[in-house]
This record gives structure tokens, sequence and C-alpha cells, in this order.
């Protein structure tokens, strides 16, 4: 079965704090917005993967095309 947005968001939420996470997708691609206070004085690389790390083996098993946007609580407040 494919995982569907509110998975991959409950997914993530599980396994790194985040003040707000957006998914949205069709089953086989998704796209997320992710704010994050684990995300400060980290490049998007390092950002990158500590959602991967949230995901774990569902990345590989699960979820074929994740694009993420990763902010801090303090770049996201300056976008709105």
């Amino acid at each position: 079965m494919l995982p569907t947005p509110e998975d991959i968001r409950r997914y993530i939420e599980e396994g790194l704090t985040c003040d707000r996470v957006e998914v949205t997708g069709d089953g086989a691609h998704f796209e997320a917005l992710i704010v994050s206070p684990a995300f400060e004085g980290k490049r998007p690389i390092a950002r990158h993967q500590l959602v991967y790390q949230a995901l774990g083996h569902r990345m590989k098993d699960e979820i074929h095309a994740l694009s993420m946007k990763t902010l801090t609580p303090e770049e996201y407040g300056a976008k709105a």
C-alpha cells in the first residue's frame, strides 16, 4: 500500500521535533515543507539527513521520491 501525505507527515513528526510539517503528493512523489528548530546552524544537506533519519527504512521501502524545503522557525517567520 502506498503511503499518503498524512502518513509521511506523521512519520516526520514522530522522528523529528517540528514546528510545522506540510506534505503533498500522489503516493509515489511527495513535496514537504518542514520547519524545525533542529535545523539551526545546519546546511541543507545536514537538514535533509535529519529528515531521512526520521523516515528511516521508509525512504527505501515506501517513499519513491521526496522533495523537501527545510527551514528553521526564524527562516520560516521571515518568509511570512
